[in-house]
């Protein structure tokens, strides 16, 4: 099966909230970070440490691998985190989507699974859970609202990791409503800066860009050709943002409904490699190739709900690309 059609109504994942009881950390409680090396989680980190957490907990993969079920129980009871942010997962760009469906619907469910019931049974008292905005179906009315979710079939070359990313919803919503535990979920755009993946077997659309045109540029390369047609609409956050976001939310939210977390605006993917050439200093031509797929034709968050609560991002794009080519240039340009 290559899509999921809707099983639930869309006022789903407002759930009862029981008797959840509000939580926010001060600046001594035992921060958990899972997937701090990653691009979300390690932003999470940085913005923590700027605002004075001086209690957080990291492990590496090395370290603790988030699949294990008893590693984790081992690791939550011991160190007891009060406050636990969720950015570990298997992530990819299109073609690692699709070329390894099962291993990124096992990886995730399998992380989601153990972190968040070792949470709830060794006392957290607040959760975290960085989902996608994949999770929306392929053609939802636009700007995506988060009662969207499970009203249609998926984007079917990452249907597998949106499945996956349901299920943790699912899982915080059932855990508030039978256990009362304080878990929130976020819904995060398209992310990019510090630590991103420049692999361009596997990156996401913005960092394989960079690392195209950087080496374009590097090659005097007369043309660099994008998959697709350019045409589907994206829109893109700095993970910085993210970053206070999450951290703002943990410090002030404590309701059942999903959350989009995104700046509001977006941009054709030609027109995205266009800026990209700009800022990388690529004079030669931009090719689309139409035989590869496009992916889901436009994906834009509607943000009003969180603007409501009073965050809005910050960073700009072209502010946002600069600054990631620059960290690029200083750490995985080799």
């Amino acid at each position: 099966m290559r899509a999921i059609i809707s099983r639930v109504p869309a006022a789903h994942f407002v759930a009862e909230a029981g008797s959840v009881i509000p939580a926010s950390p001060n600046r001594d409680s035992c921060i958990y970070i899972a997937g701090h090396r990653g691009l979300a989680g390690s932003a999470i980190e940085r913005r923590l440490k700027k605002l004075n957490y001086r209690n957080l907990v990291t492990r590496a993969r090395g370290e603790l691998d988030l699949r294990d079920p008893g590693g984790v129980d081992a690791f939550f009871a011991e160190q007891k985190p009060e406050f636990v942010f969720l950015a570990a997962a298997r992530v990819g760009g299109i073609m690692a989507n699709d070329l390894n469906r099962g291993d990124f619907i096992r990886d995730n469910l399998q992380i989601q699974l153990n972190v968040i019931d070792a949470a709830r049974r060794f006392g957290a008292r607040k959760l975290l859970f960085l989902g996608s905005t994949c999770i929306y179906p392929r053609d939802a009315p636009q700007p995506l609202k988060e009662e969207y979710v499970l009203t249609g079939p998926l984007e079917p070359t990452n249907s597998a990791y949106a499945v996956a990313k349901i299920a943790g919803l699912e899982m915080i919503d059932a855990y508030r409503a039978q256990f009362g535990f304080n878990g929130i979920s976020i819904m995060p755009t398209n992310l990019y800066g510090p630590r991103d993946n420049f692999d361009l077997e596997t990156s996401h659309v913005l960092p394989a860009l960079i690392r195209r045109f950087h080496d374009a540029r590097a090659g005097d390369l007369p043309t660099v050709t994008i998959w697709g047609t350019g045409s589907p609409l994206r829109e893109f956050m700095h993970c910085d943002d993210l970053a206070d976001a999450a951290v703002w939310l943990m410090e002030n939210y404590d309701e059942a409904q999903i959350l989009n977390v995104g700046t509001g605006d977006e941009i054709s993917i030609l027109d995205l490699a266009r800026l990209v050439a700009k800022i990388i200093g690529f004079r030669g031509d931009i090719v689309t190739d139409p035989a590869k797929p496009d992916g889901t034709p436009r994906k834009l968050c509607d943000v009003s709900k969180l603007a409501g609560l009073g965050w809005k991002s910050k960073i700009g794009l072209e502010e946002g690309i600069a600054s990631t080519y620059g960290w690029f240039v200083e750490n995985a340009a080799e």
